[in-house]
């Protein structure tokens, strides 16, 4: 699979991007704990949105364009534990040795749960780029 144009970090509401956007955000425990930044492709954003951040009334999803991180970027499972080919199924771009800001950030959405996701996912289909 050829290498996406966008990659896609998303934050939990209680943790809110500031606005303006700083040179470096700072990192989530779980990218702490891991020793990189999770990121999700278009394809994945669904699936990571409704597992990890299901009962979030409101996230943050920060749109990066690929080639600004590329070289830092490893395709692992989940856990950042088995190595894989870019886009494939089940790998997950993570960013090693560099933090995300202004230089890396292209966008920010904020998405409003109702019910669910669908309907937030549906009205940003256009925005999430492969």
């Amino acid at each position: 699979m050829s290498a996406p144009t966008y990659i896609y970090k998303l934050v939990s509401f209680s943790s809110p991007v500031p606005d303006p956007l700083p040179e470096k955000l700072p990192l989530s425990e779980l990218d702490v704990a891991s020793g990189f930044i999770h990121m999700s492709t278009p394809l994945q954003v669904p699936r990571t949105l409704k597992r990890f951040f299901a009962e979030d009334p409101r996230i943050y999803i920060l749109r990066v364009k690929y080639s600004t991180v590329e070289k830092n970027i490893k395709w692992e499972d989940s856990k950042g534990e088995v190595p894989g080919e870019v886009g494939a199924e089940g790998m997950f771009a993570h960013i090693y040795n560099r933090g995300l800001g202004t230089t890396e950030i292209e966008s920010v959405a904020i998405w409003e749960r109702n019910r669910d996701w669908d309907e937030p996912l549906k009205k940003a289909e256009s925005w999430l780029v492969y």
